[in-house]
């Protein structure tokens, strides 16, 4: 849970997948079925293999609670994905209690991926030693943290339990979720942050970066990362607020001590709107607590009476009234410079849309007779 994030040094190993429901179950990638595949699989299962190639690693619970109705129903179709060599997973080794299914794309669904984009699977880039090699990651729980805040904000616009969600108001949406791989290519010369999102509610739009924090990395070295993030508004000349997500409320005060610092002494403080918060100010007995939540506080000057007021994530806008929000726009998929690179890979697609599609009126989950 996003109220409660898994820490790196409780992983410990990984266990073998489940077996199949049958010996010998799985299906080999081959053309005949990629062509069965064509019948098979929906656009549902066609997000969730962008969703994996975006972000190389989901748990089920976060596949689920993002595309399917209840969790009983998102296991069946994931283990028929599995079998149908659409996806691999693996359960890494938990100290305390048991890790959910991870999931990775397989090799059908990166032949999938490629011909749906009118490319051949090398094109992408895609090894399959390579994706499963994240299993052993001492990166891996950062990695499933990231995806967790993104997908709790993901269930709570499907749920509605975003604050502030209603019909006349327009429902709550998030436009964009880029993983830390995309933007690394795109801005890793300045900044590498964990992710880039745009959230919409109530009419209201909100763009940012995220620093994810497990509370592993000295807090100065997080605030010197102020710098980087000035450096790519000068660049870009667009003006993208900084969230920082921190695990505990000790950790986040002890945080914005050094976030302020940092953020006084840069040349233009405004260009670099910050807000934090912290995990454990999250409810986990309300249904689908997210990132959505009156979690926020924008980082200002000690004294100026706008400290202490909790935001929802969609209300930040009103702490930097110097943005004009109605004309910002997502950075475009090239460099700081201005330039778009050149080459191959899944993050040389364009980034799927977080929002899962509606589900077919019919689920197709056995072959056509």
């Amino acid at each position: 849970m996003i109220t409660n994030p898994t820490r790196q040094r409780t992983l410990g190993g990984v266990l073998p997948s489940h077996p199949t429901a049958r010996p010998g179950g799985r299906v080999r990638n081959s053309a005949e079925h990629q062509a069965a595949l064509a019948w098979r699989l929906t656009p549902r299962d066609h997000w969730i293999v962008a969703m994996l190639a975006e972000h190389r690693v989901l748990t089920a619970t976060q596949i689920t609670d993002m595309a399917f109705p209840s969790f009983r129903s998102g296991r069946q179709r994931l283990r028929e994905l599995h079998q149908w060599s659409v996806v691999d997973r693996f359960q890494p080794f938990a100290t305390v209690g048991s890790a959910p299914m991870h999931y990775v794309l397989a090799p059908a669904g990166a032949a999938v991926l490629a011909a749906t984009h009118g490319l051949e699977p090398r094109d992408l880039g895609y090894r399959h030693d390579r994706t499963l090699g994240i299993a052993h990651s001492l990166q891996l729980a950062h990695t499933v943290g990231v995806a967790e805040w993104f997908a709790a904000l993901v269930a709570a616009a499907r749920h509605g339990t975003a604050t502030g969600t209603g019909t006349a108001a327009g429902p709550a949406t998030l436009e964009t979720w880029w993983s830390e791989i995309r933007c690394a290519r795109l801005f890793g010369d300045l900044v590498r942050p964990d992710g880039y999102g745009r959230w919409t509610n109530r009419n209201r739009r909100v763009e940012f970066f995220l620093e994810f924090d497990l509370g592993t990395e000295a807090l100065s070295r997080v605030a010197a990362k102020l710098a980087g993030y000035a450096a790519l508004t000068a660049a870009t000349g667009i003006t993208t607020p900084l969230l920082v997500w921190l695990p505990t409320s000790r950790r986040e005060a002890g945080a914005r001590t050094a976030l302020y610092r940092a953020w006084r002494d840069l040349a233009r403080p405004g260009a670099v709107p910050v807000a934090t918060a912290a995990a454990g100010l999250l409810d986990p007995r309300t249904p689908h607590p997210s990132p959505a939540d009156p979690v926020w506080l924008p980082l200002h000057p000690v004294g100026t009476g706008r400290d202490g007021a909790r935001l929802p994530l969609h209300r930040l806008t009103e702490a930097w009234p110097h943005l004009d929000h109605p004309g910002s726009a997502a950075p475009a998929e090239a460099g700081p410079s201005g330039t778009a690179d050149s080459g191959t890979g899944p993050h040389r697609l364009p980034a799927p849309l977080p929002m899962p599609p509606a589900p077919s009126p019919r689920g197709r989950t056995t072959p056509a007779p």
